[in-house]
């Protein structure tokens, strides 16, 4: 039976602080994405990891963005991803990394995500969203067994990994099974009703609407995650479940005085939607 998400999730993960603690506890994200033509997708995922609490935020993008990031982004930290030696020590020293946002499908595309998912190891929580979910799809690539995977496809990246034709995504069994079968740890499937899937089982999320149909609207959803992976980590499931659901609940807020909800500004307005929550513990 497929749960419903509410707003109980958000109280049970969003934490108050410790007085005594640094940006090392909040976990260091490594985002890899952004070509020359894709660059905003990769400066959105920033702002919402660093506004959505992580330590530290590295951009791995194409050289062509580091001007941009840091001009929207000050608070990130940026590396040229056509230096493989230094990328691949920055993957070995985060903890999180999301791999795919704004990346295209170049040749160097492809052999990057391919170079990312040998070199991620155990230490690393994965996140896969937007082109490097077409890349694996078309390249048909496994997600490494031995590193905790989230996936984040919209119905037509799903259908492209998966195999499973749009009409029949709504029957959980057969995405559960494609989930295990690509070793993906939750499965974040994008759509009117987001089901988030695990080894706990199914939860929906009700809330959320058109004014959100905006590019970078997943892009923002990912660096959410990816920031409240690397700080709350108690259980991974709830957490990501907390993610889904901050961002839709924040866009709901929005929407009550927008005709549509920019991801720019949804991302910005994180760390005050985050603070409402923490306060219960208080």
């Amino acid at each position: 039976m497929v749960k419903q998400l509410n707003e109980g999730i958000l109280k049970e993960v969003i934490v108050k602080r410790p007085a005594d603690s640094y940006k090392g506890d909040y976990g260091h994200v490594l985002l890899i994405g952004g070509d020359k033509q894709y660059g905003g997708a990769i400066t959105m995922a920033a702002q919402a990891a660093v506004s959505s609490g992580a330590g530290l935020v590295t951009v791995a993008s194409d050289s062509v963005n580091r001007s941009a990031l840091h001009s929207r982004v000050p608070e990130a930290m940026f590396v040229d991803w056509s230096d493989l030696e230094v990328l691949m020590e920055q993957i070995d020293r985060s903890d999180v990394v999301l791999l795919g946002s704004g990346m295209g499908l170049s040749e160097y595309a492809v052999s990057l995500v391919k170079r990312v998912l040998m070199q991620v190891s155990s230490k690393q929580v994965l996140i896969v969203d937007g082109s490097a979910l077409t890349i694996a799809a078309n390249e048909n690539l496994m997600f490494p067994r031995e590193t905790f995977t989230i996936a984040t496809p919209h119905q037509v990246e799903w259908e492209r990994l998966s195999k499973i034709q749009l009409n029949y995504q709504h029957e959980i069994q057969m995405n559960d099974v494609q989930r295990q079968m690509l070793n993906i740890d939750i499965l974040v499937l994008k759509q009117h009703h987001t089901v988030i899937y695990s080894s706990d089982g199914q939860t929906e999320l009700a809330q959320g609407g058109p004014y959100q149909a905006v590019g970078g609207m997943g892009d923002v959803l990912a660096g959410i995650i990816a920031a409240f992976v690397g700080q709350f980590k108690f259980n991974m499931t709830q957490t990501v479940e907390a993610a889904v659901y901050a961002h839709t609940a924040l866009a709901d807020q929005m929407a009550a005085y927008n005709y549509i909800v920019r991801p720019s500004l949804l991302a910005d307005g994180m760390a005050n939607f985050m603070a409402r929550y923490q306060s219960n513990f208080d």
